[in-house]
């Protein structure tokens, strides 16, 4: 089947349906039955999508003439589909059971990650039962986390949002996550902490981010200041190093005993499945961090297993690929209905902009369509009271994501038991009136300004609680849905050249920050700021003299 004649149909389907409205379509008796999929504990409803069947048809054969089926055995067997950095992208195999078997460039993966964990479960019940000591011999009892992007928002998503499943022999540890260059987070932190009972777990794929080193820099200077020690007993006592570059961890000063190690073909923004997932573990347990897995796993194996049809992951990246290729929407907005899921938002921000946010196709020919759309989101209560207006009212059409669990306190009072009704309420009033516009009440006697389009198409996630598994098998789904969506557009979702440049280019103004810009090194407007920054430093130091 042939890719472009079928895209070529999507847009004849398009030019007929697009001026179908949500309103007319959830007449249909039927269309819950039809566009909603469940999988385990959660449900995924695409009802409210601007979809019919036709439409889901024609996507559907779109996905079959782009050999998607074959990309995904490509994925799971470890096929080098990171192709502009030669590498696997094998994730997935970070949450196989331990009975699993898989081989990967003669080495047996599954036997690899379980002496990862079992190192990684070693070090969190030292930590639980007090056995790991600081420079006065008094036990650990506060875990920092430093690193950046996916050394940062997974595992901080994650510990936030499983707050409430929190290992009972893990009370007495407090964890806390730096990631800013610019040294607020962890001045404003360490000021609160006792460097005698404080871990610093130093987080970085490559062991040369800037961004990490630079506040783990300055963790150790705390230490040293505060205790007079070594930095040689110091990285011993306070620091743990997670990396693939376990010789780049030890140049720094931490030795190899205190490192947890993954491998190269961990992508960042898919690593807190690995050893990444340390301060995840530390919070809630190992029993925790499996369940975790093991959400993740069951997704996979419905991704990797069902028709597509039926497939979850296939399903809602069709759904996102109608609205940014054939309706012209490209914007999207993520909306949990849940507290705990603060941090969803950004660590989506990252899995999808950074995988799918390029324009450039696997052969290196610029790509004539759209691909990932812009994303942003926020707590939906919340967001009620911030962008909704936009939503509701505004000039530009955005999809949207609910995420609610449908089961919360249920062994707690009466009172917050009522704020949970309250919030589910809300989610489905949100879907509705952005869906139906007017027709969700009578407004026949409404003023302009208070008129509601509708046809904003969105996605609801139910899932029965949040639990481990559940969050596990929730950013599976959103894994895959990106993978899916990589293999439409034709592009390489597990590299991230566009973050290269800016580095470098820092890298040739730092040692100039503060002094006359007196060569063409660079653009007038760089010039500029740098000339008013000598002269802003200039005047400090005079000050100081």
């Amino acid at each position: 089947m042939d890719k472009h004649r079928v895209w070529q149909q999507l847009e004849q389907l398009c030019a007929t349906e697009s001026s179908l409205h949500l309103r007319d379509l959830l007449q249909v008796k039927d269309r819950f039955s039809r566009f909603s999929f469940r999988q385990d504990e959660l449900l995924l409803d695409l009802s409210r999508q601007r979809l019919t069947t036709n439409t889901l048809t024609q996507l559907l054969q779109l996905a079959d003439s782009c050999d998607l089926a074959q990309w995904i055995e490509s994925l799971f067997k470890g096929d080098r589909i990171n192709h502009t950095e030669n590498r696997a992208a094998l994730h997935t195999a970070l949450r196989l059971p331990a009975e699993a078997t898989l081989e990967h460039q003669g080495e047996d993966l599954v036997t690899l990650v379980q002496a990862d964990l079992q190192r990684m479960q070693h070090l969190v019940e030292q930590l639980h039962q007090g056995q790991w000591r600081g420079f006065s011999g008094e036990p650990i009892d506060t875990l920092v986390n430093v690193g950046v992007g996916g050394s940062d928002l997974g595992p901080m998503m994650v510990c936030r949002a499983l707050d409430g499943f929190q290992a009972p022999e893990a009370r007495q540890i407090t964890t806390h996550f730096i990631s800013s260059m610019d040294g607020s987070q962890i001045s404003g932190l360490l000021d609160q902490l006792d460097p005698a009972r404080t871990l610093f777990v130093v987080s970085s794929k490559s062991f040369s981010t800037a961004d990490t080193l630079a506040n783990a820099a300055t963790a150790l200077d705390w230490l040293i200041r505060a205790s007079g020690l070594t930095t040689e007993l110091l990285a011993r006592r306070h620091f743990i190093a997670v990396t693939a570059n376990a010789p780049r961890a030890e140049a720094w000063g931490i030795p190899v005993e205190n490192q947890l190690h993954f491998r190269d073909w961990v992508g960042g923004r898919y690593s807190l499945w690995s050893t990444i997932g340390l301060a995840i573990a530390v919070r809630i347990g190992m029993s925790g961090f499996r369940a975790l897995l093991d959400g993740a796993h069951r997704m996979d194996m419905h991704f990797r297993h069902t028709h597509f049809s039926h497939n979850l992951p296939v399903l809602l990246a069709l759904a996102e690929v109608w609205n940014i290729n054939f309706l012209g929407i490209h914007a999207h907005a993520i909306l949990p209905y849940d507290g705990r899921l603060a941090h969803l938002p950004a660590y989506l921000e990252q899995l999808e902009m950074e995988s799918n946010g390029k324009s450039v196709d696997r052969q290196g020919n610029r790509i004539e369509h759209h691909t990932c759309p812009v994303l942003w989101g926020e707590i939906g209560p919340n967001a009620q009271h911030a962008f909704y207006q936009l939503l509701h009212q505004g000039s530009e059409a955005v999809m949207c994501d609910f995420i609610v669990p449908a089961r919360r306190y249920a062994d707690q009072s009466d009172a917050l038991q009522s704020q949970h009704r309250l919030t589910l309420a809300n989610c489905l009033a949100q879907a509705r009136v952005l869906a139906l516009g007017d027709a969700a009440v009578d407004q026949s006697n409404a003023t302009p300004w208070q008129r509601y389009q509708g046809n904003q198409p969105s996605t609801l996630i139910l899932l029965d609680e949040l639990t481990p598994a559940s969050l596990g098998a929730l950013i599976a789904l959103y894994e895959h849905k990106v993978f899916v969506q990589s293999v439409i557009w034709n592009i390489n979702p597990f590299d991230q050249w566009g973050v290269e440049l800016g580095k470098q280019v820092a890298n040739s103004l730092l040692d100039i920050i503060g002094t006359p810009a007196t060569t063409d090194r660079f653009d007038i407007a760089t010039e500029g700021v740098l000339n008013q920054l000598h002269g802003q430093w200039s005047d400090r130091e005079s000050t100081e003299c």
